[in-house]
């Protein structure tokens, strides 16, 4: 796998915070979704395990939803979907949920987020994930791919693989894609594959692309946490606002 290597110089205070995040992004794990019956032969993935677990811890158990007969909306993506470091609840899945009840739309929104996860880990994850019939899969995957420079091409081929897989899911699901952004400090060239890959596949398989998922609140510390990558409260509003405007028209 083609990597690139970082120029020399020096990035500005707000890259320095991101370069130094990077590595630990990779070592946690927070995310909450609603728990699903595990078939007594298969295990789950280690992934769909840490995300029931943290669905059992923000109240939304296996018995809860099997009594919810609402249509799911499946957020599948990295710790900027779980809300690391944060309350579940103030995550921006959750917040679309407030605005889908307050909009009188008959949803019940599951968050798949795992923090440190590529997008090689959500395409191995997915199948566990689409055991439970989805209305809307939310594609929010390949930040972690891009902190470490992993080549645009293998990122557009783990994605193209997930939404392949929920277009020949029955039900089908509609689709929606989350745009992401790499950093500079890997070269123009590779943050204009990176950047192509979102819009490129959105239009291929007919997904909503959603504009970049941190727009307003990338680089403003006050939106962020001090890793200067997730964003706090405030910024996971903004973050359900940007979401909010892409996904509302398909429902």
């Amino acid at each position: 796998m083609r990597r690139y290597p970082a120029p020399r110089g020096i990035l500005s205070a707000i890259l320095a915070r991101l370069a130094a995040a990077a590595l630990p992004l990779a070592l946690l794990a927070a995310c909450t979704r609603a728990a699903e019956p595990k078939p007594a032969a298969t295990a789950a993935p280690a992934g769909a395990r840490d995300s029931a677990r943290s669905a059992v811890r923000s109240g939304a158990g296996a018995s809860e939803a099997a009594t919810d007969d609402r249509p799911v909306i499946l957020f599948l993506g990295t710790s900027l979907t779980a809300g690391l470091g944060l309350d579940p609840s103030e995550a921006y899945p959750a917040l679309v949920q407030q605005k889908l009840d307050a909009a009188g739309l008959r949803y019940r929104v599951v968050n798949a987020g795992v923090s440190g996860e590529t997008s090689a880990g959500a395409r191995s994850r997915l199948g566990w994930l689409l055991r439970q019939p989805v209305a809307v899969l939310v594609l929010e995957t390949g930040a972690n791919d891009g902190l470490r420079g992993q080549d645009p091409d293998a990122t557009r081929a783990n994605i193209q693989a997930i939404l392949d897989a929920a277009r020949h899911h029955d039900p089908k699901p509609c689709l929606a894609l989350v745009a992401m952004e790499a950093l500079p400090n890997y070269g123009e060239d590779y943050r204009r594959r990176f950047r192509a890959i979102y819009p490129q596949l959105a239009k291929a398989n007919g997904a909503t692309l959603v504009p970049f998922l941190l727009d307003g609140v990338a680089g403003d510390p006050r939106l962020n946490q001090p890793d200067g990558i997730h964003p706090t409260a405030e910024g996971q509003r903004r973050v359900a606002e940007n979401v909010w405007k892409a996904l509302r028209p398909i429902l």
